[in-house]
């Protein structure tokens, strides 16, 4: 009899135990910003790529253009995914690519470019990460899409067929 009941109880607490798996499975992990109303490029000094000279952020962003704000890394696999939809939209004459190179070594960043080409018409330097969390990323790769000094989408994670095909119909659209 006390093996019948210690069969019951270890179930039960099986069951239990699977249970509250089971719910942590079903609610999502992933962190997303709440939208703020603020769509406002945030004011920053960076250090241009490969280079000792500084920059500002009213000086690569320039009102009535398009940006693409990317951030990326060499170590980022997804990074090395979204590079080839990088690469096609170099090809809008309407839109700049800027690179935010997140927490990486210059030396396997160049080579990573070297390696896949090189989309971006600027790239700058976030050695410490705090440019991209003035951006509100928290994490690699990002994107912002960019219009008269203000973020009109935010793209989280790589950029894919579908990101690709509307950053492509926005920018081709307003002008």
């Amino acid at each position: 009899m006390n093996i019948r009941i210690s069969f019951i109880v270890s179930f039960i607490i099986f069951i239990i135990i699977f249970y509250i798996f089971l719910k942590g499975l079903d609610s999502s992990n992933v962190y997303v910003p709440k939208k703020s109303s603020n769509n406002q490029i945030p004011i920053f000094n960076a250090k241009i790529f490969d280079s000792k000279n500084k920059i500002t952020s009213s000086q690569i962003f320039k009102e009535e253009n398009y940006y693409l704000m990317n951030i990326w890394a060499s170590w980022c696999v997804p990074c090395r995914n979204e590079h080839p939809f990088l690469l096609n939209l170099k090809k809008e004459r309407k839109l700049n690519i800027i690179g935010l190179n997140y927490k990486d070594k210059t030396k396997s960043a160049k080579n990573f470019l070297n390696e896949l080409n090189n989309p971006y018409t600027m790239i700058i330097e976030d050695e410490d990460g705090t440019i991209a969390i003035e951006w509100g990323a928290y994490g690699v790769p990002e994107s912002f899409l960019i219009y008269d000094g203000k973020i009109i989408k935010k793209i989280i994670g790589p950029i894919n067929e579908d990101n690709f095909s509307e950053i492509k119909k926005i920018v081709n659209e307003i002008n």
